[in-house]
C-alpha cells in the first residue's frame, strides 16, 4: 500500500463518502440500544421481570439471522424504490421501517400490553439488521481497499455517538420528560421514542444524497442467474419467516422456547432439493467461503462465534444490574454511558495502533482475555452496592477492553470476507457473532434469578476461556 502524505490523510476524512459513512453509522447505532440496551431499562422500570427482560434480549437474534436476507441485497433492487439503486433502495426501505417502528414502540406501554411491544421492537430489529447489511455493503463497495479504514473509523465514530446518544442520552430524555422521577412514567419514555424515530432523519437525508456504487459483474451474472421469480421466492420465505419469528417473540414473556419453530424451519428448507435451489443465492458465498479456507473455516467460525459470549451474555444485564444496585439513570447514563464512550474510543484507537505493530491475531488474543476478565469487576461490584469509585473503574476497565477487542474482531472480519459477495460473507460472519451469544443472553435474566448478580458476573467471565483456546489455536496455524 503506498504511503500517503498526512494533508492526504486528512482529506480522505473530508471526503463525500467519509462524510456519508459517518452519518449512516449514526443512522444504525441508534435503533440496536434502542431495542436492546435501553429497552431493558424501560422494561425493569415498568416492573418486568429479570427473566423476562432476558427473553426480550432474544429481539436481537434478527442481526445474528440477518445472512438469510443477505443475498437479497446482493442481488435484487427494489421495485419503485429500485430508481435510487441496488444499495440506496434498501437503505430507504431499511430507514422508514426504523422511524416506524419506533413511533411504533411508542404507543405500547409494557405494564400492559408487553407483547406488542416486543413484536413492534422485533420489527425494528429487522429493518435496522437490514440496515447494517446495506451500510456494511456500500462502505466495501464505494472506495477502494486503500481507504476502507477511513471509511470504517467513520463509519464507527458515527456508531458511537448514536449508542451514547440512544442509551446515555436517552436516559436523560425520560428524566427530563418524567416530572416525578421515581415513579414510572410510560409519556416520558413514549416521547424519548418519539424523538430518536426523528433522530433517525439525517440518515435518511443521507441515504436520499449519497452516491450509488457501481455493480459489480459478477453480482450481475448471478442476478440474471438466478433471476427475478427465485428472487421473489425468496422474499417470500423472508416474510413467511419474520411473521413467525415476530409473532413468536412476541410470546417471549410467557414462554422461553417461543423460537423453536423459527430454528426449525430454517434447517429444513436448506435441506430439501427446493430449499437448496430458493436459498442457492445464499449458498453460492458460503461455499466460496469454504473453498477458500476449507477445513480451517471450522476454526475461524467457532472463533467468530464465541468471541463476544462473554461480553454479550453480560451486557443483556448490564443496566439491569446498575438500577438494581441503586444507581440514579443520570449516574448512569454519565458514567456507564458518556464516560465509557470516551473509553471504549480510546480501547477502539489503542488497538489499531497495536494492530499495525504486532498484527491482528496477538490483540485479537489480548482483546478476548481482556474482555472476560473484566467481568469479574462486575461481580466485586456487586458486593459493594452503589460505589461510584468502584463503578467508574469497573466501566473504564470494560469498555477499554471492549473497544480493542471491537478493532482487532472488526479488521480480523474484513480479513476473511470476499469482495464479490460483500454483503452477504460480512453478514454472515458478523451474524455468527450474534447467533450463540444471543441464545445464551436470552437466559441471562432466569440465571441472574437463579445465581445472583455476583455469581452470574463469574459464570459469564469463564465463558471467555473457550475463546481464547480457539484464539490460539488460529493464531498458530498462521491466522
Amino acid at each position: 500500500m503506498p504511503l500517503h502524505s498526512w494533508r492526504d490523510a486528512i482529506a480522505a476524512y473530508a471526503s463525500p463518502a467519509a462524510l456519508a459513512l459517518l452519518l449512516l453509522g449514526f443512522a444504525a447505532g441508534l435503533p440496536y440500544m434502542l431495542v436492546f440496551s435501553t429497552l431493558s431499562v424501560w422494561l425493569r422500570e415498568a416492573g418486568v421481570s429479570h427473566a423476562t427482560i432476558g427473553y426480550a434480549s432474544l429481539i436481537g437474534l434478527a442481526y445474528a439471522f440477518k445472512w438469510v436476507w443477505s443475498p437479497l441485497l446482493d442481488q435484487w433492487r427494489l421495485p419503485l424504490l429500485g430508481r435510487l439503486g441496488r444499495r440506496r433502495s434498501w437503505l430507504v426501505m431499511a430507514q422508514l421501517g426504523v422511524i416506524g417502528g419506533l413511533l411504533g414502540m411508542s404507543l405500547c406501554d409494557p405494564s400492559q400490553h408487553l407483547s406488542w411491544l416486543i413484536a413492534v421492537a422485533v420489527l425494528v430489529a429487522f429493518a435496522s439488521a437490514t440496515q447494517d447489511i446495506a451500510v456494511d455493503a456500500y462502505r466495501l463497495e464505494i472506495v477502494d481497499e486503500s481507504r476502507q479504514a477511513t471509511l470504517a473509523a467513520s463509519y464507527m465514530a458515527g456508531y458511537r455517538v448514536a449508542t451514547v446518544l440512544a442509551t446515555a442520552g436517552a436516559l436523560y430524555f425520560v428524566t427530563w420528560f418524567d416530572a416525578i422521577e421515581s415513579q414510572y412514567n410510560f409519556r416520558a419514555w413514549a416521547n424519548t421514542y418519539v424523538l430518536f424515530a426523528a433522530l433517525m432523519l439525517p440518515g435518511f437525508i443521507t441515504t436520499l444524497w449519497m452516491r450509488e456504487p457501481d455493480v459489480p459483474a459478477v453480482v450481475q451474472q448471478l442476478a440474471a442467474r438466478y433471476g427475478l421469480g427465485r428472487q421473489l421466492l425468496s422474499v417470500a420465505l423472508l416474510v413467511a419467516l419474520l411473521t413467525s419469528g415476530s409473532a413468536m417473540l412476541a410470546a417471549l414473556y410467557t414462554a422461553a422456547y417461543s423460537q423453536a419453530l423459527l430454528y426449525a424451519v430454517i434447517p429444513v428448507v436448506c435441506i430439501t432439493p427446493w430449499g437448496r435451489g430458493l436459498l442457492a443465492p445464499v449458498l453460492t458465498p458460503i461455499s466460496d467461503f469454504i473453498r477458500r479456507y476449507r477445513w480451517q473455516a471450522l476454526l475461524m467460525l467457532a472463533l467468530i462465534a464465541s468471541y463476544r459470549m462473554s461480553a454479550t451474555v453480560m451486557g443483556v444485564m448490564a443496566n439491569v444490574f446498575y438500577l438494581d444496585q441503586g444507581f440514579s439513570k443520570d449516574q448512569i447514563a454519565s458514567i456507564s454511558k458518556l464516560f465509557g464512550l470516551l473509553m471504549t474510543l480510546a480501547g477502539a484507537a489503542t488497538g489499531g495502533l497495536l494492530i499495525v505493530r504486532f498484527g491482528i491475531m496477538p490483540i485479537l488474543f489480548i482483546g478476548a482475555a481482556a474482555s472476560a476478565a473484566t467481568n469479574l469487576l462486575f461481580a466485586l461490584l456487586a458486593s459493594m452496592g452503589a460505589d461510584m469509585s468502584m463503578l467508574v473503574l469497573t466501566i473504564s476497565c470494560d469498555n477499554f477492553s471492549a473497544g480493542l477487542a471491537t478493532a482487532a474482531f472488526v479488521a480480523f472480519l474484513s480479513s476473511l470476507t470476499n469482495l464479490q459477495f460483500s454483503a452477504t460473507q460480512y453478514a454472515l460472519l458478523s451474524s455468527i457473532m450474534l447467533l450463540l451469544p444471543r441464545l445464551i443472553g436470552g437466559y441471562s435474566g432466569a440465571l441472574v434469578e437463579q445465581l445472583g448478580y455476583q455469581q452470574f458476573f463469574v459464570a459469564t467471565a469463564l465463558l471467555g476461556i473457550p475463546t481464547l483456546l480457539l484464539v490460539a489455536l488460529q493464531w498458530r496455524r498462521g491466522g
